[in-house]
């Protein structure tokens, strides 16, 4: 599960040649699928349209990037009619109203979160009552540009932590899980999490060992961490990848092709 604040403004990494094709500019979302079904991408260079990249091309989203095979998975807007629908819809999620069939104001959005492996919308946080709640997808039955329609029971369902929303098979399931149960979920959950990321850091190695640095390659203190011409180990990489985010990506966008 990841916050939208978690995936807006990560870098584009390219698998085939370890190059930063952007940034993700904006999550775009399809109403009528409760999807997120494009990533828009703030490039460096100006472009006359904008660019995207369907969200079944991404094959990770991880801590401190986004990853897809090639610059092949990069589409233009403009060349794709339905895409450019859901662009011009402007659908956003955050800072909006959520209010009942009935016209009850629950509050306001203040963040929502995905599945990162489909890009389901799982749920949303909101300011109700002067607290922070969350309510799951299943009850959400419009998503417009300025107000959110949820169901009559929602009220009744909010839960007081996002992790929670996971838990729920049923929209009208009562939550019977024990501590035990919840603790295994949780572990289960954090584990997983962690084989995305060593799957992630081993393709890293993969397609960096061996390539030589072109520039000084520097830490997070400003020192020189891998000097200009070295040709990299898995040693290098695996440190660079303890160092941060910062430098595993600066040294993919300065090694020889």
């Amino acid at each position: 599960m990841k916050y939208s604040a978690q995936i807006v403004g990560l870098p584009i990494i390219s698998i085939s040649d370890g190059g930063q094709i952007g940034t993700v500019k904006t999550l775009v979302i399809n109403p009528e699928k409760g999807t997120i079904d494009f990533l828009t991408i703030e490039q460096e260079d100006v472009q006359f349209s904008l660019k995207a990249i369907p969200f079944k091309k991404v094959v990770g989203i991880g801590e401190f990037a986004v990853t897809v095979e090639n610059y092949g998975a990069v589409i233009d807007l403009a060349e794709i009619p339905i895409a450019n629908q859901l662009v011009n819809k402007q659908i956003r999620i955050k800072n909006t109203k959520a209010m009942t069939r009935k016209g009850q104001l629950l509050g306001e959005v203040t963040e929502f979160f995905i599945d990162e492996e489909t890009g389901d919308i799982m749920g949303i946080e909101l300011q109700t009552n002067g607290k922070q709640a969350a309510l799951s997808s299943e009850f959400v039955l419009t998503y417009g540009k300025d107000i959110l329609i949820v169901n009559e029971t929602a009220p009744a369902s909010l839960v007081d932590d996002a992790s929670q929303i996971g838990q729920k098979k049923e929209p009208f399931a009562e939550a019977a899980a024990t501590t035990d149960m919840l603790n295994s979920a949780e572990a289960s959950e954090k584990e997983q999490g962690q084989m995305t990321l060593q799957t992630l850091r081993e393709k890293q190695i993969e397609l960096l060992q061996g390539k030589k640095v072109t520039k000084d390659i520097l830490d997070q203190n400003g020192n020189v961490f891998i000097e200009a011409g070295t040709v990299l180990t898995a040693e290098h990489i695996m440190r660079a990848q303890e160092e941060g985010p910062s430098v595993i990506i600066d040294i993919s966008m300065n090694v020889d092709a």
